[in-house]
């Protein structure tokens, strides 16, 4: 160009510069956001460099103009320094100037690298012999496609760019001018804005650290690159061989310093004990790691000290969950570790590394308590060292395993928080499958709960990082650590070398021993020590010989010759120990050998022989280089093709192994670099090359092992449909790898465009697998719904990890009656063996195998895989010695995969009911565990000497368990030939565990059989043999077909040894029945320990089912007009017009007649208003008489007096009362009632004594509702009701109605008979509804446990909601309080994975919010917020009532709720899932199945007859229990007796009542019962053997009435062993005092019996409440599962502690005794069951206590009878005795009231003293108890609710006197209620008077009295009323001294004496022998 177009050109850019400039200050919005910034004038095709301005006489700086000052970094800024070119005219093209220049621009727009690598980078692409077409994709690679013109500028200069000279700058400066310039750069730097984004694939992420020369660039394309700078190719005739220098150890950057430990805080100063800082890389990630909960993954070389990266974050979690939390307290270094709140598991790749990571943490967490376990095949936990451990270290696979069941292990798995994933790059592996399905899990439970798990991986350098980081969810810009080869402590030399000749020929093998030698001798000679990696374990050795031979030909003897090491001599002692004879002698000649195969022992021993350099030469297998931490100077992999057993052939050896390798060159303590050769063919030489040195991505193995992981997810409930399934492969690493290498995967591009997500390819991908998983029968696949569910056998293939290709060998070859011989070979068929591999050099070995050691034949020789894995595991159960090395590693993988699979076929044998298989296969699996064939003698299972079991096995049947157990240890001693070992042989008899087994049958029909068992255990427990339990298979098959009828699983657990076990089942009977049935109990561990127990059915009676139904009649409705009443017509016209059918059916009978009736019709169909009608029967032909309504349930009663009360009483004008537990209204209020309602004890109580009850005999209706709860528990006493009913109207000449109401049962036939029903039996089908019901019921599989079974239950119930009432209500029972929370939870979480987390709730969030507000339980608070409501007893009464409220009004969709709602609440939903049909039972501390009516009445809330045309019931129970619901759902349940269960108590009642007088009396009465009825009926019900003709016979009479003889026997003297009733010899029976107590106060003749024995004159207050908490009464306190650990640590905060009552912790009383402890101490309990147990203790304690005083009185001990009354009054004020008397009062702490009276100035003393005291002298008293002024009130309120009595004596005779008692302050309530605000039931006020002989202390009179009802208060004076006592007293000849004493019965020790009264001596007459004494 001429100067002058020069200047012009160079004043027009200067002119455009400044234009930019203008604009950029105006700050325009950018608008598009494009990829570049687009500058005015950017379209001009000029290169930045253009614009420098032209003058030469410039400072260098002036280079940075205006505009562009912003855009510059830090690092820019110092290469601008160096690199900046001299000031002078515009740079040429093709200069370096101009590259320069270039670059800097480049770099400016973010291009990822800085100025001056981005020039050097160019400059070597140029430089290397690619052609120039190649460079230009490179370079646009490089430099991005926007500079492509400047690339064909690069190019088209290449020769030019290339010779020219670095340049150094010139114009230099001042010091003080080069500071100013810094500083001002500085500070413009500091204040510059960021650069606007760059949106370009090279996203720059922060922790990035890596340098950019071209031996680490990815190139996408995988175009050629240049090595490394400073590499060099050398070629030798027999190899050629490239050499890449050690990478520069990277040094710390600008801004970063090391982390000082001693700057850390506390937590990990000690935890890094003996560090003095972190290292570079451990300080980069520290911020990250340690102080956030990012996810993170983190790439760097091996040996960057990875592990305590992980450190931190394990650290971090500790944080959490620790005090003083290390955040807030950084000095602290004493911590307390909340152990149970966190989990923390470290997944490692190999077993071997998982013991080094476990010993690793352990060792530096000890300090803190913190337990680090090993989890893998080799170190099993068990379940309490589970709960023990916080950091679980486990291998992919095992955890996988243990998240895979969605239950047992769920504590474990939701209280993990913290994943570690080592060695992440093992995606890339085939293993890779389970770790993607690992995190897809944890992700989608993280999503779903919403709890927070930390995900860390940790890999070596990948070069895909951003695509495992995407997997793990990592924040790109905060949790993404990528560092280079330059962090690696010790920089590696990397020699490649291709050996020549041809791959695989004898020239190619040669040339590579001699190369590999004379390279070992190049270290050797250097003073290495070498590893040589090799891929067989075989080739160890061969290699070690090879290299040996080598040296000695070269006469280079002592190369390897390690006998100078010190250490030697001790070497060679130590390998003596060993068994390899190879190592034995490559030792003593410097070498060793170490591979997988080789016992642990001897491995460690090769490992420290190496460490501590006695070893030179090491050959080994790869496991060496991942398991265990050994560097060494220099390591060889020789040759790079191994076997793999999947493909059946040899492949290259993977990237990530060489890597691995590598990692372990170079000892950072030794050497400064690390040399790692790789010795391959010359072929693959440029494959390594390039993999290594610019690896490859790493992609995903998943779509291999998808249909196994689909099933795992279906079978865990994750998955259910199709979509499901789609997004779960969302989450997989193949996803994200699909979307970015879409070709790999056999995607088009084109796909990819059309559907970004990819949906349709993973809908294709699963349905595929989907379709396998069909085929195999393990799941069910329905393709029009696109739901998956999953079966048994797809279960039992999760459980057990078995391969869906195996399940289908199994599938074809099972057979219901293959033998040991054909078990042996399916398993050796299934898909886990296909990778055995049979060798040649193997074969003679495996012949002498099958020879020796292979009882069973093997079909099809050896030499198949399948032959060769059933020599191997024969041999394996048979203890075979093997000689070669690669068969016992090959016998240790299919013992260990064979007992597995075992275990799945026993469990899918037990599936398919085949009794005879699952014995053959549960003994094998045993066999394969314990290594004894099951036809040798058990006792090999325990460790006794060869020749003593081999004279057992000869022995035969006379050695067999149960012979021997006949025998005395001498006997045992002869037969074994040896003397000694009789008795420790008679001991392990003792040990070894065998139950036996007692069966009791009763059948319920013609085809329900129900089974007792009782399992009782034959031996001692040993800890040694039987650690915590022992598990058996309990199931029941028929003796000719050998089916299964029913199976369980039993654990017997140390601590339950002793009680009874009794197990409860159901099973039907089908014609033609069986002889008999055999009961087998299998022990699940023990071989040989197995008992079998005949049932016979020859006494078997199957009764007949005579089911009568009634058919609803097509019947014209009747109007409410036929009732002829208007009244009536008007109360019911409110609610509806018509009669429904069935109440049209009945109207006649219920309101014309007077006949009896059954009414059996379910739940729903208009009962009620049927028995109303028979009410107004009763009112309209009996006027005067009474209507008695029994209701089985406290909660029936209430809601029926709610409804009546509304709808009847008010209108009609009757009085209505209710009496319950509750509820005690006074006898007057039940004289004026006309209808009583009631339950059945409380009317039990009451009418016991009719004689003596007016208003008893006046009844003249008495409806029953329920009555079909005869079979319950509480049926006895409805039994009891009836028959007294009936036998009052025979005596009294009246006539009772009996209304009985029920459920459609299958044997009303009986029913009425008993109730004395002719014509009005009515009962109608369970189809008789008023809203038709359907009714699904669904099996799951059992579960070991309760809880996981029903959390297994919890997805399900969300689907049927989902899928049956999306919208409409729904109501899911459940069995326990603790279930309606968990289930919520769940109900909650799975809502969360919804697109609308709120879906339940119906109202607006400002009335959610004000709802909100009024609840007081947590739990029931977070529900609501969700929609969903709970329902127990435990909750209080408001909360109750605002669910139910909130659920009745639509407000809240779903209820959970606790059996009592279906009884007791009328609230019908669309939909009722019964989840779950057993509850705990503490009697028997185990799970009992719910009554059937109880899963009926649930049944009954499904369908609203209002809104609903139908109504859905869903019944999740076992799949055990599925027939037996499906048969008694459909036909009702035949209602049996219990009466003679409970017999004793009743007839003791009736004794008492004189209704009994004699023997003969209890037998009549008998006759009234339904028992009698059911007895002839069914008699093997009862337990009445008859043989099967005799039935309905004269014998079968004789026996019926013997059987009723012995049972009134047995129950007549257990009464009067309790002392209830005397017996005469004549037969006659009277009751007793003691006996009229116990039928008054409604108690157990147990409780009597229990209170006379524990009883004495002088009982402490301890002693009194011990006694009130053993009562029988207190047997049903439900004892929760894990409430014993509860009640222990209540124990232990409690004045007395429990140990005293000499019970266990799980003791029903214990607990009552410990509530009431609790009570009086007023402490908050720990969970909410306990306040609804504190309540029921509450209310049968008065009972009882009132109980206990009369009963102690009765024996004369005043001081216990005292001490009584003491504790009644503790119980009414919730306060201890010595609690002092202000105590009771609210406001006042009972350690401020105690001090106060310490002081003995302070007045009151007693709390009749404070009633007495002056209002100052009160308030001067709470004063000094601290109570503010302003609660003064609240005291004095509760203070004037106290009595002030006036007690006097008059009338004193010889025979009485009379107390006189007068209140003299007013009464505050009408009722005299007592002030007891903690009491949850209203008390009057009350008091016992009690007289004692003074002289002696006896008791000789005590009377009850409380103020009289208000109307009939002497003179009207309600408010202050008195009343009098008659004392009778016991007759003396003398005169005496009385004491008499007033107690109140309410308040802690008020009580008040009077003066001893003298009672004169009777006036004597001449007794003439007629007169009777009085």
């Amino acid at each position: 160009m001429s100067p002058s177009t020069d200047t012009a050109t160079s004043i027009w850019l200067e002119q455009l510069a400044a234009m930019r400039a203008a604009i950029a200050e105006l700050k325009i919005p950018q608008t598009n956001g494009a990829a570049e910034d687009y500058k005015y004038g950017g379209d001009l095709d000029l290169d930045d460099d253009d614009l420098s301005p032209a003058s030469p006489t410039d400072d260098i700086w002036d280079l940075i103009s205006e505009d562009e000052e912003e855009e510059y970094s830090e690092e820019s800024f110092e290469l601008e320094n160096l690199a900046a070119p001299g000031a002078g005219p515009a740079a040429a093209v093709g200069s370096r100037e101009w590259l320069t220049t270039n670059c800097e621009d480049v770099a400016r727009k973010g291009s990822g690298l800085d100025a001056e690598a981005l020039q050097e980078h160019i400059i070597a692409v140029l430089a290397s012999d690619s052609s120039d077409e190649e460079l230009q994709m490179t370079l646009a690679d490089i430099l991005g496609f926007e500079e492509l013109d400047l690339v064909s500028d690069v190019i088209g200069h290449r020769k030019q760019i290339l010779s020219q000279p670095v340049k150094t700058p010139s114009g230099l400066l001042s010091r003080a001018e080069r500071d100013a310039r810094l500083r001002q750069a500085d500070v413009e730097h500091k204040t510059a804005s960021l650069s606007a984004p760059q949106i370009r694939s090279g996203e720059q992420y922060p922790h990035v650290y890596r340098s950019h020369d071209a031996g680490n660039m990815l190139s996408s394309h995988g175009k050629k690159y240049a090595l490394p700078v400073g590499s060099e190719r050398v070629e030798q005739e027999k190899y050629e061989q490239y050499s890449i220098p050690p990478a520069k150890v990277g040094t710390l950057g600008k801004h970063q310093k090391l982390v000082q430990i001693n700057e850390m805080d506390g937590l990990c100063k000690r935890t890094f004990k003996g560090y003095k800082t972190l290292n570079r890389m451990q300080s980069l990630v520290y911020p990250v790691a340690y102080q956030t909960s990012e996810n993170m993954l983190i790439c760097a070389p091996t040996g960057a000290g990875k592990t305590d990266a992980a450190m931190l974050t394990i650290l971090n979690t500790i944080t959490k969950n620790i005090q003083p939390s290390p955040i807030e307290h950084p000095e602290a270094t004493e911590f307390a570790v909340r152990t149970e709140d966190f989990k923390i598991v470290y997944v490692a790749p190999m077993k071997a590394l998982a013991a080094e990571i476990t010993d690793k943490l352990g060792k530096r967490l000890a300090w803190l308590g913190v337990q680090v376990r090993e989890l893998t095949g080799d170190m099993q936990l068990t379940k309490a060292e589970i709960v023990q451990t916080q950091i679980i270290v486990t291998t992919p696979e095992k955890w996988d395993v243990v998240t895979r069941k969605s239950t047992g292990d769920t504590e474990l798995v939701q209280k993990v928080r913290l994943l570690i994933i080592d060695e992440v790059h093992m995606l890339h592996d085939e293993r890779g499958a389970v770790l993607e399905s690992l995190v897809a899990r944890t992700e989608r439970q993280v999503e779903s709960t919403q709890s927070l798990i930390r995900i860390v991986g940790l890999s070596a350098t990948l070069p895909n990082y951003v695509d495992v980081s995407d997997f793990l969810k990592v924040n790109r810009m905060a949790g993404l650590f990528y560092f280079d080869q330059s962090f690696r402590p010790v920089p590696l030399e990397q020699h490649f070398i291709g050996v020549k000749g041809k791959p695989g020929s004898k020239g190619g093998r040669e040339n590579m021993d001699n190369v590999a030698f004379e390279k070992v001798k190049d270290m050797m000679e250097l003073g290495h020590q070498v590893m040589v990696f090799v891929h067989s374990r075989k080739d160890t050795v061969k290699t070690a010989r090879t290299l040996l031979e080598m040296a000695q030909d070269q006469g280079l003897n002592d190369l390897f010759d390690p006998s100078h090491h010190e250490g030697y001599s001790n070497a060679l002692r130590d390998v003596k120990t060993s068994k390899g004879r190879e190592i034995r002698e490559l030792v003593a000649k410097g070498m060793g050998t170490h591979h997988a195969g080789m016992p642990r022992s001897d491995r460690n021993m090769i490992e420290r022989l190496f460490a501590e350099g006695v070893l030179k030469v090491l050959c080994c297998t790869a496991t060496l280089a991942w398991g265990v931490n050994l560097p060494a100077a220099a390591v060889i992999i020789k040759g790079t093709q191994l076997y793999s057993a999947e493909a059946g052939k040899f492949v290259d050896l993977g990237i990530l192994d060489v890597l691995q390798i590598f990692g372990r060159a170079g000892r950072p303590q030794f050497q400064d670099t690390g040399i790692g050769m790789i010795l391959t063919t010359q072929d693959k030489l440029q494959h390594y090359l390039t993999a290594v040195t610019q690896q490859q991505p790493i992609e995903s193995q998943f779509s291999k092992k998808l249909v196994d992981n689909l099933n795992a997810e279906i079978a865990l409930g994750t998955v259910t449909s199709v979509p499901e399934a789609i997004t779960w492969l969302g989450y997989s690493y193949m996803y994200v790898r699909m979307r970015r290498n879409p070709i790999a995967y056999g995607i088009e591009w084109s796909e990819l465009n059309n559907d970004p997500n990819l949906v349709q390819r993973r809908r294709e991908l699963i349905v595929k697998a989907a379709r396998v998983l069909q085929q195999s029968q393990m799941i069910i696949f329905n393709e029009t719904t696109e739901e998956l569910r999953a079966k048994d056998v797809g279960r039992i293939a999760s459980q057990f990890y078995v391969l869906q290709t195996s399940i289908e060998i199994f599938n074809t070859m099972m057979r219901p009656r293959a033998t040991e011989a054909d078990v042996l070979k399916m398993i050796a068929m299934s898909g886990e063996f296909d990778n055995i591999q049979s060798r040649e050099t193997e074969e003679k070995e495996l012949m002498r195998l099958k020879e020796e050691s292979a009882p069973c034949d093997i079909e099809g020789g050896i030499g198949t895989q399948q032959g060769k894995t059933n020599v191997l595991l024969q041999s394996y159960i048979s203890q075979a010695h093997l000689e070669d090395f690669t068969l016992v590693s090959d016998t240790a993988y299919v013992a260990q995969n064979a007992a597995r699979i075992c275990r799945a076929l026993f469990m899918i044998a037990l599936n398919r009911r085949w009794g005879y298989q699952c014995l053959v296969l549960s003994s094998m699996c045993k066999s394969i565990e314990k290594r004894v064939w099951p036809y040798e003698h058990p006792f090999r299972q325990f460790d006794l000497p060869q020749a003593v079991l081999r004279n057992l096995d000869e022995k035969g049947s006379t050695g067999s368990i149960d012979s021997l157990r006949d025998m005395e240890p001498a006997e045992i001693g002869s037969l074994v030939h040896n003397q000694k070992m009789g008795s420790t042989i008679s001991k392990l008899l003792d040990n070894f565990p065998t139950l036996s087994v007692e069966a009791e049958i009763a059948p319920l029909n013609r085809d329900v059989l129900r089974i007792k068992l009782f399992l009782t255990p034959e031996f001692r427990w040993n800890d040694r043999h039987h650690g915590k339990s022992e598990s058996y298979w309990i199931w029941v098959e028929n003796s000719e077909t050998s089916e299964i009828y029913h199976h369980e699983f039993f654990i017997l657990s140390r601590r339950k040894l002793y009680d009874d076990h009794e197990l409860n089942f159901t099973i039907p009977l089908s014609d033609p029945l069986p002889s008999q049935i055999y009961v087998r109990a299998v022990s699940d561990r023990w071989l040989g320990a197995e008992t079998v127990h005949p049932v016979s059915f020859q006494h078997l009676i199957r009764p007949d089912t005579e089911s009568v139904y009634t058919d609803l009649l097509n019947l014209q409705p009747l109007p409410v007009k036929a009732l002829k009443n208007p009244l009536l017509e008007e109360i019911y016209g409110q609610r509806f017009q018509f009669f429904n059918p069935m109440q049209t059916q009945l109207f006649h009978c219920m309101y014309h007649t007077s006949a009896n009736v059954l009414l059996g019709s379910p739940t729903g169909s208009g009962k009620t208003i049927a028995a109303e009608l028979a009410m107004w029967w009763a009112f309209r032909e009996r006027p005067g008489s009474k209507v008695v309504y029994i209701a089985p349930m406290k909660a029936l009663v209430r809601e029926r007096v709610k409804d009546w009360s509304k709808r009847l009483t008010q209108q009609m004008g009757l009085k209505l009362v209710e009496l319950t537990g509750d509820n005690t209204p006074d006898t007057r209020t039940i004289r004026d009632a006309d209808i009583i309602v009631t339950t059945p004890e409380k009317w039990d109580g009451i009418s016991r004594s009719w004689q003596t009850r007016s208003y008893v005999q006046q009844v003249s209706l008495v409806i029953i509702d329920e009555i079909h709860l005869l079979g319950g528990d509480r049926g006895p006493i409805l039994e009891i009701i009836v028959s007294r009913m009936n036998y009052i109207a025979s005596q009294t000449k009246g006539d009772v109605r009996l209304v009985g109401m029920s459920t459609a049962c299958a044997n009303a036939m009986d029913l009425a008979n008993w109730l004395g029903v002719k014509e009005g039996l009515f009962n109608f089908r369970h189809s008789v509804r008023p809203v038709p019901l359907e009714i699904y019921i669904d099996g799951f599989p059992e579960q070991r446990g309760f809880c996981p079974l029903m959390q297994s239950m919890n997805r399900p119930t969300f689907l049927a909601i989902k899928s049956h009432s999306p919208t409409k209500p729904v109501i899911v029972f459940v069995a326990s309080r603790r279930q309606t929370r968990l289930t919520a939870r769940d109900l909650i979480n799975l809502c969360g994975m919804e697109d609308n987390p709120r879906r339940f709730v119906r109202m607006s969030e400002e009335d959610l919010a004000l709802n909100l507000s009024r609840v007081k339980d947590e739990a029931l608070r977070e529900a609501l917020s969700f929609g969903i409501g709970l329902h127990h007893a435990g909750l209080v009464e408001s909360d109750r009532g605002l669910a139910e409220e909130l659920f009745a009004n639509n407000k809240i969709q779903i209820l959970v709720a606790t059996s009592t709602l279906a009884w007791g609440v009328n609230l019908p939903a669309h939909l009722v899932v019964v989840k779950g049909t057993q509850f705990f039972d503490a009697k028997i501390e185990g799970y009992k199945d719910m009554d059937l009516t109880d899963v009926l009445q649930m049944l009954g809330r499904a369908g609203r007859p209002q809104f609903d045309t139908s109504g859905i019931a869903r019944i999740f129970t076992q799949d055990s229990k599925k027939a037996f619901y499906k048969h008694f759902l459909h036909t009702g349940f035949p209602v049996e007796s219990s009466l003679h269960n409970v017999l004793d108590n009743h007839l003791g009642a009736e004794v008492s009542a004189e209704t009994i007088a004699t023997k003969q009396d209890a037998l009549d009465y008998l006759t009234w019962t339904f028992f009698f009825r059911r007895l002839h009926k069914n008699p093997s019900y009862y337990g009445l053997e008859i043989s099967a003709e005799e039935n309905n016979t004269v014998v079968a009479q004789q026996a019926a009435n013997d059987y009723m003889v012995d049972m009134v026997d047995k129950s007549l003297s257990e009464l009067a062993e309790s002392g209830c009733l005397t017996i005469y010899s004549n037969g006659d029976v009277d009751s007793t005092p003691l006996g009229k107590i116990m039928s008054y106060y409604y108690l157990a003749h147990k409780t009597i019996r229990m209170l006379i024995k524990h009883t004495k004159p002088t009982a402490s207050f301890a002693d009194a409440l011990s006694w009130m908490c053993r009562a029988t009464e207190y047997d049903e306190l439900p004892v929760r599962h894990n409430e014993d650990l509860i009640n222990a640590e209540l124990s232990n905060n409690l004045p007395l502690k429990a140990e005293t009552l000499n019970l266990v912790m799980w003791d029903p009383h214990v607990k009552a005794f410990l509530l009431l402890q609790a009570y009086f101490s007023r402490i908050d309990l720990p969970i909410s069951d306990y306040v609804g147990d504190q309540n029921s203790v509450n209310d049968q304690a008065i009972r009882i206590i009132q109980a206990s005083i009369d009963v102690l009185t009765e024996m004369g001990h005043l001081q216990s009878c005292r001490m009584m009354m003491t504790l009644l009054q503790c119980v009414k004020s919730a306060r201890w005795p010595d609690d002092g008397p202000l105590a009771i009062f609210p406001g006042v702490e009972v350690e401020a009231e105690k001090k106060r009276l310490a002081d003995a100035k302070s007045k009151p003393k007693t709390l009749i003293e404070a009633t007495l005291s002056s209002r100052d002298e009160m308030a001067s008293a709470l004063k000094q108890l601290g109570l503010p002024s302003a609660s003064h009130a609240r005291v004095f309120k509760a203070l004037s609710q106290l009595p002030q009595l006036r007690v006097s004596v008059s009338d004193v005779n010889a025979l009485g006197l009379n107390v006189n008692l007068a209140r003299l302050n007013p009464v505050q309530d009408k009722a005299y209620r007592i002030y007891a605000p903690r009491y949850p039931k209203p008390q009057t006020e009350g008091y016992f008077v009690v007289v004692s002989d003074a002289a002696n202390g006896d008791i000789v009179g005590l009377k009850r009295v409380s103020w009289p009802s208000p109307d009939k208060a002497r003179g009207g004076n309600v408010s202050r009323p008195s009343t009098r006592a008659v004392i009778k007293l016991p007759h003396s000849d003398v005169e005496r001294k009385v004491k008499v004493v007033v107690v109140s019965d309410s308040y802690i020790g008020m009580e008040w004496h009077v003066a001893e009264v003298e009672v004169p001596s009777p006036p004597k007459v001449v007794d003439d022998g007629l007169k009777k004494p009085q």
